[in-house]
């Protein structure tokens, strides 16, 4: 695949899409929304993980304020333009890493924040940024953001539009990890091999129980958990991993 906003590669199982306009922090405008969403939405067989992260020294600042087109009408882009991205990284066949290389702000946080792994150089930071162009929150992060440090943190993050450190953004709960930025891409990089040489069945259903337990009861998430299991349990990855264990050695999963 050719794109103009985005660089796309894969390598041992690890699909790296970086958002590319490094000029303008790597700002979100149509035709990078659209790239995203295509790249996450056709990933060839042989990927079997995610890393998103940023050119240049921004992972992303946030919508282009320049695209006239988004700016005519706001409804209409988040509708048409934002949710099918999010969908197509919360919807992912495969885990997804955001490398969150420097600072992510506004709709750039929240697009981070979407992804089932965040892992942060210890020189980015978070900035729900709305409040100081008169907006609220939006791409999910009045969603995300939440459930993820709770009420009275989220209100301060958005009300304040101050930067939230990486460190200070796992400290909360909001992020998995923030790694020191000479350690970082290597950090990342093992984290993701994990990922691609894991159990994938496995991880989809982890996120599917996570997504569902906020709006379930105990009882409708046991049931939850049980329906998914019995699925897991019929996996060849099962298979592989009772085997591996009991010949005590490495498991070979194929994520089938």
């Amino acid at each position: 695949m050719s794109f103009q906003t985005i660089l796309f590669a894969v390598d041992d199982g690890v699909a790296t899409l970086t958002l590319n306009r490094p000029a303008v922090m790597n700002a979100l405008n149509s035709l990078m929304r659209a790239e995203i969403t295509q790249a996450l939405t056709t990933l060839d067989a042989s990927v079997r993980a995610v890393v998103m992260t940023g050119a240049g020294r921004a992972f992303c600042s946030g919508q282009d304020l320049t695209d006239a087109g988004a700016a005519l009408d706001l409804e209409r882009t988040l509708r048409d333009e934002y949710e099918p991205m999010l969908a197509a990284v919360t919807r992912c066949p495969v885990p997804v890493i955001a490398a969150v290389n420097g600072v992510a702000a506004g709709a750039g946080a929240n697009l981070a924040l979407a992804a089932d792994v965040v892992i942060a150089a210890e020189g980015a930071s978070f900035i729900q940024a709305f409040t100081r162009i008169g907006l609220i929150p939006d791409a999910g992060g009045t969603w995300i953001v939440p459930r993820a440090v709770g009420t009275a943190r989220a209100m301060g993050m958005m009300l304040f539009a101050e930067p939230v450190s990486a460190a200070q953004a796992a400290d909360w709960g909001l992020i998995w990890q923030a790694l020191p930025d000479d350690t970082f891409a290597a950090g990342v990089a093992a984290r993701a091999q994990t990922l691609a040489k894991g159990p994938t069945g496995a991880f989809l259903a982890i996120r599917e129980a996570l997504a569902a337990s906020s709006g379930n009861d105990l009882t409708a998430q046991l049931a939850l958990e049980a329906r998914l299991q019995g699925q897991a349990g019929r996996s060849a990855d099962f298979a592989e991993g009772v085997a591996a264990f009991l010949q005590k050695r490495p498991a070979v999963f194929t994520g089938r």
